[in-house]
């Protein structure tokens, strides 16, 4: 059942718009001829949505100044942030670990998309409207969990440990968790929760892999933000929180991770990419962080 406490959305509206504004990116950077990754489902996301605001899946030929700055956001910044957080996971399963959580995971197809080792359980948590949405467009174009993929339909600001334990999740199990575009839509004090969930959930030689935006407020005051929030069809200024918070690499490091942090634009120049100007305004400034816990 839906908790009325909680905002439910669903993909052309508040939150769950951003989801679909990401998986254009993905697949704008899927066709380009020097793309950094390969997801197959994220056009088909965007034909079934049909947000009001058309989006682009296609590189095209700007028109205007603000089609080109979204087309700069939509792919230069998610190309690079989804080849990142691939690698991660190849890594950390590469380690050993069997046990995978993505918090928020909106459209993300990487349960479908990428290689797993045998054994490995794939738990997605978010809304319900957006798992239904999402598992109803990959059932029509006949995709397959590469693994034992588990999703859980849970708000963050709800008791999601609970439902992610009857889904049979096992804390006793080192886990690789992914908060990807996440922990700007949340409230200080849930974000604080959710780190503190996740701490206590993570057995030890847990990783987790953050996106951490440190430059929000920043974004605020940049006129080019408001453009391309036009053009995506959403007021993201009501969806972002730009409250002081404490640094997750900074709290995890205080109890007994080791964290390693990876600035967007150099990251970008290792796969070859040059992020554009206006990019590295807007995005430029966020990190990466991965951190293990010490067994």
């Amino acid at each position: 059942m839906t908790d009325s406490r909680f905002e439910q959305w669903d993909v052309v509206s508040s939150v769950g718009l951003t989801a679909l504004v990401v998986a254009a990116g993905r697949s704008v950077d899927t066709h380009r001829p020097d793309g950094l990754i390969s997801d197959p489902y994220a056009e088909a996301f965007v034909q079934a949505a049909n947000p009001a605001q058309p989006l682009a899946t296609r590189p095209v030929e700007p028109k205007d100044d603000s089609d080109d700055e979204l087309w700069q956001m939509m792919s230069g910044y998610m190309g690079t942030r989804t080849r990142f957080f691939d690698e991660y996971f190849a890594g950390a399963t590469g380690r050993g670990l069997r046990q995978v959580v993505v918090l928020a995971s909106g459209l993300d197809t990487r349960a479908h998309r990428l290689d797993w080792p045998a054994g490995t359980s794939f738990y997605e948590v978010d809304q319900a409207k957006m798992i239904e949405f999402k598992d109803a467009v990959l059932e029509q174009e006949g995709a397959t969990a590469r693994c034992d993929r588990r999703t859980v339909l849970a708000d963050l600001r709800d008791d999601w440990p609970a439902a992610l334990r009857a889904a049979g999740f096992d804390p006793a199990t080192p886990t690789a968790w992914l908060t990807e575009g996440l922990l700007p839509y949340l409230p200080a004090e849930t974000q604080s929760a959710l780190v503190d969930a996740i701490d206590d959930l993570s057995a030890p030689g847990s990783e987790w892999a953050i996106e951490d935006f440190t430059n929000i407020a920043q974004q605020f005051d940049d006129p080019a933000f408001g453009r391309v929030a036009a053009k995506m069809g959403v007021d993201m200024q009501q969806l972002l929180y730009s409250d002081e918070r404490p640094d997750p690499a900074a709290t995890l490091r205080s109890r007994g991770w080791t964290t390693d942090t990876h600035v967007a634009v150099e990251v970008a120049k290792s796969y070859g990419r040059t992020l554009d100007p206006l990019t590295q305004r807007l995005n430029g400034q966020s990190s990466f962080v991965t951190a293990t816990k010490a067994r």
